[in-house]
């Protein structure tokens, strides 16, 4: 049973497609251990004590420096025993520490087709609206582990939608988020906790296995 560990920062929809996926199937041999919000506000932390699940604040307004609060963090995902950790719309920079602890254990959904509109300043609706102003046609979703870069892991999975004349940057993100990011991640999570993906020199490969 893979342990899963979520973070986010706001509302949660792509938490909620995570729950919702567990519970039709869609993911299976998976359990969310803890959903951590830096965001005391987050209504993502209301949808886990919903759910049952263990809900965690921890801000870095709660501490004296980054260095404690990288800490703290750091020390929290460590006692939970987590096999995987993923950012489900998690606006907080992850530790350096924390990353290489993680090594390919830790997952994030971006709302592009990376290597397009990504990168530092590129997140949530502010994406969208640089996808509108550029007269994009095409954008979509990206699935991948997370390295020390901003955006630069290796790419799991990745999904396209069409970009409508009528967009606004609110329609394309739900549109988005629906098509795409509510598809390829809890694809991602089944593939993880099956064994059914491997990072092999930098990239992601989908492993053979002997017939039983």
């Amino acid at each position: 049973m893979l342990r899963i560990g979520v973070m986010v920062s706001g509302g949660g929809t792509n938490l909620q497609a995570i729950i919702d996926s567990i519970a039709d199937g869609t993911i299976t041999n998976t359990e969310i251990a803890v959903v951590v919000s830096n965001n005391k506000k987050a209504y993502a932390l209301e949808r886990a004590k919903q759910a049952g699940i263990e809900a965690v604040c921890i801000s870095p307004k709660d501490y004296e420096d980054r260095e404690q609060f990288n800490q703290a963090l750091t020390d929290f995902i460590d006692s939970r025993s987590l096999d995987l950790i993923v950012l489900a719309g998690c606006l907080v920079v992850l530790p350096e520490t924390l990353i290489k602890k993680y090594t390919n254990k830790i997952i994030n959904i971006h709302p592009s087709l990376i290597p397009a509109f990504c990168g530092k300043g590129y997140y949530g609706l502010k994406v969208h609206e640089e996808v509108l102003k550029r007269g994009v046609k095409l954008t979509g979703a990206t699935c991948h582990f997370v390295d020390a870069g901003t955006d630069t892991g290796p790419i799991i999975f990745q999904k396209s939608v069409e970009v409508l004349e009528n967009d606004t940057p609110e329609t394309l993100q739900r549109r988005v988020m629906e098509q795409a990011e509510w598809m390829i991640l809890p694809k991602a999570i089944d593939e993880i906790a099956n064994d059914r993906i491997e990072v092999v020199n930098g990239y992601v490969k989908g492993k053979l296995h002997a017939a039983q």
